[in-house]
């Protein structure tokens, strides 16, 4: 009982962690007709991000120095698509 309890739970926790994500990364929808490179690549960046987040940091700094990395590239993805939406993609 206790175990079938756990997987409801775990599988609940999933889809639901599975939806906001989809939701968090959706894009504009222009953005992803004209240039859908630039959504998928935020929709990769993302996801690893939190894996970086979740690796233990016995690293020697490199784990946080890529977490940096990311982030910056996330931030670049993001003003892209900004730039594109402002001036209509050109």
């Amino acid at each position: 009982m206790r175990n079938s309890f756990a997987a409801i739970l775990s599988t609940l926790t999933l889809l639901i962690g599975l939806g906001l994500g989809s939701a968090l990364h959706a894009q504009n929808a222009q953005m992803a007709r004209h240039e859908p490179h630039m959504s998928a690549a935020l929709g990769h960046l993302q996801p690893a991000k939190e894996e970086l987040q979740r690796a233990a940091p016995n690293k020697g700094g490199h784990r946080e120095r890529a977490m940096e990395l990311v982030n910056q590239a996330i931030q670049q993805v993001q003003e892209g698509e900004r730039y594109f939406q402002e001036h209509g993609g050109k």
